[in-house]
C-alpha cells in the first residue's frame, strides 16, 4: 500500500508548481537534472519514506510526465510508472539473479528477474551488463561506459520486447545514463539513442526543469517505451 500511495504522490506532485518546473512528492528532496538527447529531461530525487539508496526518476518529454521509476542501491528496477496509458510495475520477489551494482562496477553483472503490471502483463528479463573500460566525460561529469543486453518475454516466452547498446554510470551516483542503442518490440531493431547532455544540480539555472531542450523536433514514439536503467 505505501508504494501504491507514493506513485500516487508522483502523479499528483507532477503538476509543475510553477510554469517548466517540477515539485517532488512531500519528504522527497531533488538533487540532479539531466537534460538528455531524444527530447527528454529527466529529474532525480530520493524520499524519507524509502529505503536507504532508493531513487526516484521522474521522465518528462515534450507532453510532459510520461514516466516514472524507482531503483534501489544496486539499480533493481523496484517499480515504475508509464503514464500513457497509466500502468504500475513491479519487481516480483525472488529473483532468480538479481540485478547488482556491485558486480558491476567488478566487470559484469548479469540479471533474470521477473516483473508484474497491474494491467495482468507479466514478463521476465534476463541479459547483462558490463563495463568497457572506457571513461567517458560529459558536461564535465566523469562516466564509464557499459555495454548491455536484454531480453523481455511473455510467461510462454514469447518476445515482448529487447534492446542492446551502451550506457553510461557513474559509480558513486550508482546511476545509469542512456547511451546509444538498439530497441525491439517484435518488429525489428530500432536505433535510438538518449544521451546525457547536461547535467544540472541545485540552485543551478535549469535545475527540475521539465522542459526538454534536445532534439525535439525528432519523430520518438517508441522512446518511452524502453525499460533499461538509464532509459
Amino acid at each position: 500500500m505505501r508504494k501504491i500511495l507514493i506513485f500516487f504522490l508522483i502523479v499528483s506532485g507532477a503538476v509543475p508548481a510553477t510554469a517548466g518546473s517540477f515539485t517532488p512528492p512531500a519528504g522527497c528532496t531533488g538533487w540532479l537534472t539531466v537534460q538528455a538527447r531524444a527530447c527528454r529531461v529527466s529529474n532525480y530525487y530520493t524520499c524519507t519514506q524509502d529505503a536507504a539508496g532508493d531513487q526516484w526518476r521522474t521522465d518528462f518529454g515534450q507532453e510532459g510526465l510520461f514516466f516514472a521509476s524507482r531503483v534501489d542501491a544496486e539499480g533493481q528496477w523496484v517499480e515504475s510508472l508509464d503514464m500513457n496509458p497509466l500502468v504500475r510495475q513491479s519487481l516480483d520477489a525472488g529473483a532468480e539473479d538479481p540485478a547488482s551494482f556491485t558486480d558491476l562496477l567488478g566487470g559484469l553483472d548479469t540479471f533474470a528477474f521477473s516483473l508484474t503490471r497491474d494491467n495482468g502483463e507479466a514478463s521476465r528479463v534476463r541479459g547483462f551488463d558490463r563495463l568497457t573500460g572506457k571513461l567517458v566525460q560529459i558536461d564535465g561529469v566523469t562516466l564509464s561506459q557499459t555495454e548491455f543486453e536484454y531480453t523481455e518475454t511473455d510467461p510462454s516466452g514469447n518476445l515482448l520486447r529487447r534492446s542492446r547498446g551502451v550506457e553510461y554510470i557513474h559509480p558513486t551516483w550508482r546511476v545509469f545514463f542512456a547511451g546509444p542503442s538498439e530497441w525491439d518490440n517484435g518488429n525489428g531493431y530500432v536505433p535510438i539513442d538518449g544521451s546525457p547532455v547536461q547535467f544540472i544540480f541545485p540552485e543551478e539555472p535549469g535545475f527540475f526543469s521539465t522542459q526538454p531542450l534536445f532534439e525535439c523536433d525528432a519523430v520518438l514514439s517508441n522512446y518511452s517505451k524502453e525499460v533499461r536503467h538509464g532509459n
